[in-house]
């Protein structure tokens, strides 16, 4: 089996590369500064080295006859200022010894010119650079004067290494600072991608916007797919909710005709167990027929959570609306509503008809899951955020069945005799989180049953 391979970074790549880039440059710029300096720092002891040949070349002169020379002090003066190298010097008339070191070797001249000419060669077992200067002589006749200099390379390899030493550090830290530079460009380069990133990364689950934020010509084509991807499944979606609606009302309808038939049939029914067997499809249609409302009701609030018609609504009104609705049902069960109500006027902004739907739908969870002759409390709790509270005195929650409670068909392990869609508290979460709210599930400090709240933040 082929080991997943470990997702790669395009700002690493970048950095990397760029680092790469910066290092070759620091080697070539190392060479390059090299070379240079150790030429123009041989350029100046050639020149020292010719000028110091051509004064002891114009020192020769010729006293009654006799070729003489007289060194200046000078000549030699100036190579010793530049370093401690040891400096030798040979002059030659007529090919034979005038004075200095006989063993000092001549530089090839290659012709006739005046020029100086230099070589580097090995003496006295030191690398010496030499040149040598001719010069004609006019006096009886004429003689052939040549002037030959050498200095060791002790000063030039110590400026050499210097220079090194120099271009080194010059080296490394060009590369350090293009390193820091290039995680910078990287950085910056990739803000647009990062900054698309969190904008798709901020969105609801259901958001299904186009992306309109700011981006550079080479994510144009990423954005549009991206743009196009949530076209179609904003399409899917579209229909999979009109279906679903499609479908829970052709439902609903035929379920009422039956539910009507069953109870004219159940009304001419003499004997009890077939009276007993019409109420049992009675209540089954009337959960069926529930159910089908809640995934109505699930759809409605999935279709309206993108695009909230928001207004100033009194949260009072929606509770007292939803006891005046479900008061019936609960009389038919003897069950009690208490309404508590602060004296305080609160509003709280947000789509009417979501939380009309999200109340209903908590105050019908209490009344079915309660028993007959119980009290439901119903309360409005002001403070930081207004928290619509009913609390019930029945089978409560089990402990381990909290957590998944609001998630789509599911149901607490303690009710399973009772016919449900699991459905209730998935809308009413859906409804608190489009509003910036939250759904809270709580024991009743009261006594036995369960608490639900819609938290919603206070306008």
């Amino acid at each position: 089996m082929t080991a997943a391979r470990a997702p790669s970074s395009i700002r690493r790549r970048l950095v990397v590369q760029l680092a790469l880039v910066a290092a070759l440059l620091s080697v070539v710029f190392f060479l390059a500064l090299r070379v240079v300096a150790e030429r123009a720092t041989e350029a100046t002891q050639d020149n020292i080295l010719a000028a110091s040949a051509t004064s002891i070349a114009d020192a020769v002169y010729t006293d009654a006859g006799v070729v003489r020379v007289e060194i200046p002090y000078s000549a030699l003066s100036m190579l010793g200022t530049v370093s401690e190298d040891r400096v030798f010097y040979h002059v030659i008339l007529d090919g034979e010894t005038l004075t200095g070191y006989e063993d000092l070797p001549v530089p090839e001249t290659r012709g006739a010119g005046r020029d100086p000419r230099f070589a580097t060669t090995l003496y006295r077992g030191d690398t010496v650079r030499a040149v040598v200067v001719r010069r004609t002589l006019n006096a009886d006749r004429i003689h052939r004067v040549e002037v030959v200099v050498a200095q060791t390379r002790l000063g030039l390899a110590a400026i050499s290494s210097r220079i090194t030493t120099t271009a080194t550090a010059i080296g490394v830290v060009f590369f350090l600072a293009a390193t820091a530079l290039s995680t910078f460009a990287a950085q910056n380069a990739l803000a647009p991608l990062s900054r698309l990133a969190e904008a798709v990364r901020r969105r609801g689950p259901r958001d299904l916007r186009p992306v309109t934020a700011e981006t550079p010509t080479e994510l144009t084509p990423l954005v549009g797919g991206l743009n196009g991807f949530i076209a179609r499944l904003r399409a899917a979606l579209t229909r999979s909710e009109d279906l679903i609606v499609e479908a829970a009302h052709r439902v609903r309808t035929p379920l009422a005709t039956v539910r009507t038939q069953a109870e004219m049939v159940h009304l001419q029914m003499e004997k009890p167990e077939n009276r007993a067997a019409l109420r049992q499809m009675i209540r089954a249609v009337d959960e069926s027929s529930r159910s089908a409302g809640q995934l109505l009701d699930h759809a409605m609030v999935t279709l309206r959570s993108d695009q909230l018609e928001t207004e100033e609504i009194d949260p009072a009104d929606l509770l007292r609306d939803a006891v005046d609705r479900l008061s019936p049902t609960a009389d038919l069960k003897d069950i009690a509503i208490a309404l508590d109500l602060p004296d305080a006027t609160l509003r709280v902004r947000g789509d009417a008809i979501l939380l009309q739907n999200a109340v209903r739908n908590i105050l019908d969870n209490a009344i079915k899951y309660s028993p007959a002759d119980t009290q439901i409390t119903v309360r409005l709790v002001p403070g930081a955020t207004c928290r619509l509270e009913v609390c019930d005195q029945g089978r409560g929650f089990v402990v381990e069945d909290v957590a998944r409670m609001p998630e789509r068909f599911s149901r607490g392990s303690n009710v399973e005799d009772v016919v449900g869609s699991g459905l209730g508290l998935t809308i009413v979460r859906d409804v608190a989180e489009a509003h910036g709210g939250a759904l809270d599930i709580t024991p009743n400090t009261g006594g036995p049953g369960a608490c639900v709240t819609l938290v919603l933040p206070c306008s």
